[in-house]
């Protein structure tokens, strides 16, 4: 096996560091009492390396950051010292640290569609970046702009100048953004969750482009994240943070291979291991390797099915038969078919997992199975009930019958009413029940998802994301419903929270024999819970099959690289992996 990147590219002790963290105490003002985020903190990054912080959400990861910048609110107090290239950067007054903001030390945000300016073109916003710190002409900012866009490998970096962040997706904005911030060709990049809310193909793009920058500009990279399988993909270092103490330190391949510290064990416990869960432990790297290997590779465009899918199931509970959904067109703006010709079914106590990137039409089928969605043509069957022309009483009746799990629990649950009138409005409004039957009921259901239930009373700002969620979930299944529908239910969660909702669902799965329709774009997240898995891509069934089918033995050129492009938790696996992934997109743009 060839030398590991932490140990190639790992820089000599002698050499000057670019950032030297020692001692750094950030502590807040709450209430006229200091309340610390970060304990002691020490760390440097030299030139081409990636220094990985991890933790969970709390931790001190991005509040120890953005003190490098001077970016923390005011009632923030800092104190040790933070150098840069030799140089102090503690007490500097605003107008000081202005000249190394962006310049010398640059940041790519979580959300790239809050971080750039909705009424700016991207092309003007690069180019105010570079008028300001290098004083060129517009022609020269434009020119240089269109460049940096061409490095970040943008699909069309002219049209992508002229356009607004919301007409581009959700990776060409993340694109964006880099480009912006490496416009001054920085000394230090500050990735915070640069990859959060990418779907895994567009994140394994966004890797290689940090990976490669890094080479190319001699950057030292500060990466923020939770993400294990993305720590493994890109870091040569990393610190463990834990309620703002680094509890670990070390080289990526010693931390994983051997983790001292109970917290960091943990966290590396509850990754989602693609291929690991079941019955049947899969080699992916296998799996790619034969896919390299193939001389016979399907076609892209080839729908295929796996037929030889033999489950002792009960009867189907959820049914698209050659389904079309459309979005009505406006004014110029012709129709979008989102979903076009889909056959598929969900059968009593069975868990099919609805894989594929953003715009692939996972939720808009989630929705449309309870009614939220009417469907253009087709046959859709909820619970016994026909909806292929759906009515209000028709809706209703499969509300009954049938529920939803949202993505972002914040959002989907009223700010203004308690936990317990939350979970109890579904049965109020569907059984009528009232006083102490329906108190014992919402008991019934915080117990049912591992929730005390003197949290009835509390609200939902109260409550940490993995509690919300656990509160979507009791609510959802309130009327005790046949059909579950979960829409990335686990994807805005820390790791070891999202272990621990998809252990509740399972149990609870278990327990109810509901079917259930899991829409997600992480395939290790579906591999936990699916005895099945229904590949869309664009509004087109790719494959559908059980666990180890579409594993073992992907079919379609799209569910092999959506495979190959989930990050493993494993530095070595990682890198042989990532190869394979070349070689299959290489395969791929020759036909």
């Amino acid at each position: 096996m060839s030398t590991p990147a932490s140990a190639a590219t790992t820089p000599a002790a002698t050499s000057t560091p670019v950032v030297k963290v020692s001692g750094l105490d950030v502590d807040f003002a709450v209430d006229d009492v200091w309340t610390p985020a970060v304990k002691h903190l020490s760390y440097e990054i030299h030139s081409g390396e990636v220094l990985a912080l991890v933790g969970e959400s709390g931790s001190g990861k991005s509040v120890s950051s953005m003190s490098i910048l001077g970016l923390l609110p005011r009632n923030a107090r800092v104190n040790g010292s933070i150098e840069f290239n030799g140089k102090e950067l503690l007490g500097l007054r605003s107008a000081q640290l202005r000249e190394y903001r962006g310049k010398e030390i640059a940041v790519i945000f979580q959300e790239p569609m809050t971080a750039l300016n909705p009424v700016f073109t991207v092309g003007s916003q690069i180019v105010e970046t570079l008028r300001i710190h290098y004083g060129i002409s517009p022609n020269e900012a434009k020119d240089r702009a269109i460049e940096l866009l061409t490095l970040v490998e943008m699909p069309d970096p002219q049209k992508a100048f002229n356009s607004y962040p919301h007409q581009l997706s959700g990776g060409q904005r993340q694109r964006a953004m880099i480009a912006q911030s490496i416009s001054c060709d920085p000394k230090l990049l500050i990735a915070d969750e640069p990859t959060t809310a990418l779907d895994v193909t567009v994140q394994a793009e966004i890797l290689d482009l940090i990976r490669d920058l890094a080479g190319k500009l001699g950057s030292a990279v500060l990466l923020i994240t939770h993400d294990m399988g993305v720590v493994a993909d890109l870091a040569d270092r990393i610190v463990v943070m834990q309620q703002g103490v680094a509890v670990e330190t070390g080289t990526v391949r010693d931390v994983f291979a051997a983790p001292q510290d109970e917290y960091t064990r943990t966290l590396l416990d509850a990754v989602p291991r693609l291929g690991q869960a079941g019955d049947t432990v899969i080699d992916l790297t296998e799996t790619l390797e034969s896919v390299v290997e193939s001389d016979a590779p399907v076609h892209v465009g080839e729908t295929l099915t796996h037929t030889d899918v033999v489950q002792t199931l009960g009867p189907a509970v959820l049914e698209f038969s050659n389904v079309v959904i459309e979005y009505p067109g406006r004014g110029r703006v012709k129709a979008f078919r989102a979903i076009d010709g889909v056959d598929l079914s969900v059968h009593e106590g069975e868990v099919v997992g609805l894989v594929g990137e953003s715009g692939s039409g996972k939720s808009t089928l989630g929705r449309a199975a309870i009614g939220l969605l009417p469907i253009t043509s087709g046959g859709l069957e909820v619970t016994g009930i026909d909806l292929s022309k759906p009515t209000r009483s028709l809706v209703r009746q499969v509300h009954q019958n049938a529920g939803i799990v949202f993505q972002d629990p914040s959002s989907s649950l009223n700010p203004r009413m308690t936990i317990g009138q939350s979970i109890g409005e579904p049965l109020l409004l569907g059984k009528g029940m009232k006083g102490r039957e329906l108190e014992r009921e919402v008991e019934s259901l915080l117990e049912a998802v591992r929730l005390p239930t003197s949290y009835s009373t509390r609200f939902p700002h109260e409550l940490s994301g993995g509690q919300k969620q656990r509160i979507g979930i009791a609510r959802a299944l309130a009327l005790r419903p046949k059909l579950l529908i979960a829409d990335e239910p686990t994807s805005a969660l820390d790791v070891s929270v999202q272990a621990t909702v998809l252990e509740l669902l399972k149990d609870l799965q278990r327990e109810f024999r509901f079917a259930c329709l899991f829409v997600t774009h992480d395939l290790a997240v579906i591999d936990v819970l699916a005895d099945r898995i229904a590949v869309l891509h664009h509004g087109h069934l790719a494959e559908v099959g059980t666990r180890d089918q579409i594993l073992r033995d992907p079919q379609d050129p799209y569910t092999q690289r959506l495979i190959a492009a989930v990050p493993l938790p494993d530095p070595d696996v990682q890198r042989e992996r990532r190869e394979l992934r070349r070689q299959i997109l290489a395969a791929g743009s020759d036909e």
